[in-house]
């Protein structure tokens, strides 16, 4: 079940000197003191609150050197509900029949998010996997579908998952060399944006209308190139958010609405980001 990774990428060796010679010091009160530990190999000094700044540099810094290593120069993003089962599965995240009815009715959603990405993957192929890399949370449901979709056809993908205290483990089709884990919102959100050519968000909760919402306000404030924005399942969106009606209001400028596209299938989609960017 975990993707093999058919890239031919190997990882770029790394070793610290110093660490191994503090580990050959003598055993003493003084070698066994907090103090004597070196800064960064100290778990109980890295993680106290004034060091919060080199944490958030950190956790920008990982990803972003080990994608650069592996040459991925773009991605498109799936978002989308952790609770959306794949079709047959079981609605566990269901609190009542009414939810469990409507969790199985969205099941559809996982295999147009699984095709999509597969899509993508076949795409980025013919890029040697540096473009149109399909990323997503990393965790069940719609993410879980991103994932597989690349690993249906071989192709590495990344997930970006984070801390949480419930519904957030790494779903076994991420690339594991790929396989990301954050603790602040904040720096796992850029990743999914810094290199993304295309965003598409499936039905979701509160986590996925708060990406949806913060990827519309990059794009409206010129933070973030315009791009290929996905709805999919126009039913859903079409009760879930009423974005016409914003632009009535005035709350929102004529024409931004054009910002997104609604779509119900993989093809749709896919077919505006090739023609979007003019792809072969």
């Amino acid at each position: 079940m975990i993707p093999e990774d058919k890239t031919g990428w190997t990882p770029l060796p790394h070793s610290d000197e110093d660490l191994e010679r503090a580990k050959l010091v003598p055993d003493t009160p003084q070698t066994r003191a907090p103090a004597y530990r070196l800064a960064w190999d100290d778990e109980d000094f890295m993680t106290q609150r004034e060091l919060r700044a080199v944490r958030l540099q950190l956790e920008l810094l990982k990803p972003e050197m080990t994608l650069a290593e592996r040459g991925i120069r773009s991605t498109v993003v799936l978002f989308g509900g952790a609770r959306i089962p794949e079709p047959g599965g079981d609605a566990w995240a269901a609190k009542n029949e009414t939810q469990k009815k409507n969790l199985l009715a969205n099941a559809k959603y996982y295999e147009e998010a699984r095709k999509f990405a597969r899509l993508c993957s076949e795409y980025s192929a013919t890029t040697y996997y540096r473009e149109y890399v399909v990323v997503t949370g990393g965790g069940p449901g719609v993410m879980e579908a991103g994932n597989r979709g690349a690993a249906d056809c071989g192709a590495p993908s990344i997930g970006l998952n984070i801390v949480l205290p419930h519904e957030q483990a790494p779903n076994l089709y991420v690339t594991p060399e790929l396989c990301f884990n954050f603790h602040y919102f904040a720096i796992r959100k850029m990743h999914f944006i810094m290199r993304a050519k295309a965003i598409a968000i499936f039905p979701g909760g509160f986590g996925t209308m708060d990406e949806f919402f913060e990827t519309l306000t990059l794009i409206q404030t010129g933070r973030m190139e315009r791009m290929p924005v996905f709805l999919f399942g126009k039913e859903f969106w079409s009760k879930a958010i009423n974005i016409d009606y914003l632009a009535e209001q005035g709350t929102i400028s004529p024409g931004d609405e054009d910002i997104i596209d609604a779509v119900d299938t993989a093809d749709e989609a896919w077919a505006i980001i090739r023609d979007f960017y003019k792809l072969a």
